[in-house]
């Protein structure tokens, strides 16, 4: 065990960022959730300085990364042009590609669950399975902590059900967060996005908006989900 003494050794941190696509009303074809898992050991210091200084070059605003409304160029991208919404996505892909992190995206079909209740079971069941099928590695930490902003209820039920019973609530601290706050909550934006647009493209539900941001399926899969994948846990049998 690690302790917090002065001049002792630092604690081990681990933060889990989490995001989800999908509404609790209902009404979206697919539910995803992703859960970003980043070692504080390793700084992204750098990254972010790039990151920030690419699109100082480029004339684009310093803005929390919000997918959705890029894409469609929405509230705070309204007055940004197609061009400039596609270099702010291409420079976050590429800031996403440098950071130390991991990550696991479960994708639901909204359909195959009768109410809420069952989809929030299946969920706690997903993020139970992947902490122990890592078990050694979660508990290499001595502190892990979850942030969430505690948008969605099925999403804080069932991670309250997975994270805090099989790590034990006592390493274990939920934060509430914002895309204002953190680079890695966006960074789980970022990566629901491409999960959800390789379900819609793969059941040909693909739109002419994602074409033109990631030039159809075939570039979509070499490039933009390739470079995310690359950062994803490693899948156990």
């Amino acid at each position: 065990m690690f302790f917090k003494a002065v001049g002792g050794p630092v604690a081990k941190e681990l933060s889990i960022f989490v995001d989800e696509s999908g509404d609790r009303g209902g009404r979206a074809r697919y539910y995803l959730l992703t859960l970003v898992f980043h070692d504080q050991a390793k700084s992204i210091a750098d990254a972010v300085t790039s990151y920030e200084a690419k699109l100082a070059r480029a004339d684009l605003p310093n803005i929390p990364f919000h997918s959705e409304p890029l894409i469609n160029g929405h509230k705070d991208y309204a007055n940004l042009d197609m061009s400039q919404r596609k270099a702010m996505l291409a420079f976050f892909s590429s800031f996403v590609r440098k950071l130390p992190i991991l990550y696991t995206t479960f994708v639901y079909r909204r359909s195959e669950f009768a109410d809420l209740g069952k989809l929030t079971e299946r969920m706690r069941r997903d993020i139970s399975e992947v902490l122990l099928n890592h078990l050694g590695f979660f508990q290499s930490f001595d502190d892990v902590k979850v942030y969430y902003d505690n948008g969605q209820d099925i999403v804080k039920q069932a991670l309250d059900r997975s994270v805090s019973q099989i790590l034990s609530k006592g390493v274990v601290q939920r934060r509430k967060t914002s895309m204002t706050d953190y680079r890695l909550e966006q960074v789980a934006d970022y990566l629901c996005t491409i999960e959800l647009a390789l379900v819609k493209y793969e059941g040909k539900e693909g739109s002419e908006t994602y074409n033109k941001f990631f030039g159809g399926i075939g570039p979509f899969k070499k490039n933009w989900l390739k470079q995310a994948r690359s950062k994803r846990m490693r899948q156990t049998s």
